[in-house]
């Protein structure tokens, strides 16, 4: 039986959301192989939650917890935090320090990704195409009239270290864009903002899967908002169509894009690519390290569609885990 350290929570607004995956996580895991222990990472405690709520901090030295009398420590992390410190490297880096298996990617590559410039950067020098883009660091002076000529009306303003599109807004005029940049810097000191792109938004999901880099059926997006907004994406105000409604030649696009990055930046574990689809021809807006575990969530819809149930999927990245501590 392994000890399974299922990390939640963390320090951005994306907590609830992966309190909620964390518990899948938990709730799901085969007890014939597994001890699931719900680990809440919060930035004024980590801590083991008991099943009556008690809560064991966590001795951050070696990843250990001190429960009933007994140390118990941990075979495997399975990572289920949306957000810093679980999806941007921080945590990463510290399992990598202490030697703990942990089912995410690099720390270099969660850091890359979680930072929108910078992988749009990476990236487009591989032929990936990519909204026009204008960058803004909080202090900067904002000219309007540069931004508007650069990026055009409507745009898009984005924190540019966040996610489940917390901070995102769509500006219309001069007025909505200055307070959507406000709106931006109370996620992120950073941020970008984008062209508007209109075409058929879809995300696909690519896992390392028995060994092998399996790209996950596409899964088109509907929002009945102005855009995938986080009502949209977790409050019900939206359409997500698996396999999606695309044409046959834009989905193997797709699916080599998705593939081409995921080996581009030796990927390991989860990832969720956002794409644009604007006359046939994808337009990358994000990677995704640490997407949504729920039954709900967009990649295990995919997986589902591609046979795979949670457990399979849960259990395949902690065995992947293993392997590779094991290998080193």
């Amino acid at each position: 039986m392994k000890h399974v350290a299922v990390v939640m929570g963390g320090y951005s607004s994306e907590y609830k959301i992966s309190l909620a995956s964390g518990k899948v996580v938990c709730n799901t895991l085969d007890r014939s192989k597994y001890i699931p222990y719900a680990i809440h990472i919060l930035p004024d405690r980590w801590v083991y939650v008991d099943e009556d709520n008690t809560e064991y901090f966590i001795d951050k030295n070696d990843f250990s917890v001190d429960y009933n009398g007994k140390k118990i420590v941990f075979d495997v992390v399975f990572n289920a935090i949306h957000g810093t410190p679980g999806e941007d490297g921080l945590l990463q880096a510290y399992f990598e320090l202490i030697g703990m298996p942990h089912t995410s990617c690099g720390f270099y590559q969660a850091a890359l990704t979680m930072n929108k410039r910078d992988i749009l950067a990476v990236l487009k020098p591989y032929g990936i195409k990519t909204a026009i883009s204008y960058y803004l660091n909080e202090g900067d002076y904002i000219d309007v009239e540069a931004i508007i000529q650069r990026v055009g009306l409507p745009c898009f303003v984005k924190p540019n270290r966040s996610g489940s599109s917390f901070g995102i807004s769509k500006a219309k005029s001069s007025d909505e864009l200055l307070q959507a940049i406000a709106t931006a810097y109370r996620e992120d000191s950073e941020i970008i903002i984008e062209s508007f792109l209109d075409g058929t938004e879809v995300s696909v999901g690519v896992i390392n899967y028995q060994g092998e880099i399996t790209v996950l059926p596409i899964t088109e997006i509907i929002s009945e908002n102005d855009f995938f907004d986080y009502e949209a994406k977790y409050l019900g105000k939206s359409q997500e169509i698996t396999p999606a409604r695309i044409d046959s030649k834009t989905k193997e696009t797709i699916r080599d894009i998705a593939s081409r990055i995921y080996k581009i930046l030796r990927m390991e574990g989860f990832s969720r690519s956002e794409f644009i689809i604007v006359d046939g021809t994808p337009f990358l807006l994000e990677v995704n390290t640490v997407p949504g575990l729920t039954n709900e969530s967009i990649l295990p819809q995919q997986a589902k569609e591609a046979q795979i149930s949670l457990p399979d999927l849960f259990d395949n990245a902690i065995i992947l885990a293993l392997q590779k501590h094991n290998n080193k």
